[in-house]
């Protein structure tokens, strides 16, 4: 077909009916809401680098999760900034944990609210790194079990989902067979399948007080060259037993997120990092862009790349711009 028989600006000419013949659709029950948790009473502080972030005090975290809900966002993914931290992470698996108090009183007050734990040990342990240190490397095989006891405690304080984020290999079978073992079989592992080791996680060290203390995370995390390799780490999480795959970051890999869509029928979940949220915010705040429109314009692409679930800072705002425009 070509012009004057075919005119693509037929359907382009009002709003009708661009809405009509619309391929992609953003809806807010497509969005899970990072939420920062720490101990205290009425805490709310926002973080510096990302404009709209704050880390809340576990009643201050219901009040939001109640907020999301209005704005038809029924899900949420907790990180937790311990009072204290040691070498072996061990607030990560306490009973009384902060993620653990969270999740009781999410379930208790927030009861429809769909509530995600990520599963990792760098917000509790002193170096900032993803598993146990021995002989001043990450030893993968003996940070499963503290893994698998970190998922299951959040099973056990009522999270709906775990998602282990550490990129150890193995951790996902290890998690699977303990909560299987432990009556945990219907509860879903959403795996951080495809996690770069990017420059954009960068706000999200500040926001968790998570940087490493020494050397980086590149001898676990993925190469950013790397693309084969992410079919290899999805496959391995299937065969593990994951319920839905992820790629970290969103926006600088949504080759990857599209590839994996054509090779994968899993759920496929996508996280607008950190750093992709705040070069919007930061070049909102200059007025070089209109920042509303950016911002769906980026989660749409996500989306329209392949991405059933999008993991984003900007869910409560999306949600209220989507709602304006219904």
């Amino acid at each position: 077909m070509i012009f004057p028989d075919y005119r693509p600006r037929r359907l382009r000419q009002d709003e009708r009916f661009r809405s009509l013949v619309r391929e992609t659709r953003l809806h807010p029950s497509q969005f899970i809401y990072p939420l920062f948790v720490k101990p205290g009473k009425g805490v709310r502080e926002e973080v510096a680098s990302m404009p709209g972030v704050f880390r809340l005090s576990v009643d201050q975290l219901v009040k939001e999760a109640k907020d999301c809900l209005r704005l038809g966002v029924g899900s949420v993914i907790l990180f937790g900034l311990p009072e204290s931290k040691d070498a072996t992470g061990s607030g990560a698996y306490i009973k009384n944990g902060i993620v653990q108090q969270a999740v009781r009183e999410l379930k208790n007050k927030v009861p429809e609210l769909l509530v995600v734990t990520d599963v990792c040990l760098c917000e509790y342990t002193d170096h900032g790194h993803c598993g146990l240190i021995v002989n001043h490397q990450v030893d993968n095989d003996a940070t499963l079990e503290l893994l698998a006891k970190t998922a299951l405690s959040h099973a056990e304080a009522g999270a709906d989902m775990v998602a282990p984020s550490d990129m150890m290999d193995g951790r996902v079978a290890e998690i699977r067979a303990t909560l299987d073992e432990s009556n945990f079989s219907h509860l879903p592992i959403m795996a951080y399948s495809v996690k770069y080791a990017s420059a954009f996680y960068g706000p999200f060290r500040e926001a968790a007080d998570g940087a490493p203390q020494f050397g980086d995370r590149k001898g676990y995390q993925m190469d950013p060259a790397n693309e084969r390799e992410a079919f290899r780490e999805a496959a391995m999480d299937v065969e593990e037993g994951a319920d839905i795959l992820m790629v970290k970051p969103a926006v600088a890999y949504l080759d990857i997120i599209s590839k994996l869509r054509a090779e994968f029928d899993h759920p496929l979940a996508a996280y607008h990092v950190s750093g992709e949220y705040a070069m919007i915010k930061a070049a909102a705040a200059n007025g070089w862009i209109d920042g509303d429109k950016v911002m769906l314009e980026t989660l749409l692409a996500i989306h329209r790349a392949g991405a059933d679930i999008i993991i984003t800072y900007g869910a409560k705002e999306a949600a209220r711009l989507l709602r304006q425009g219904e």
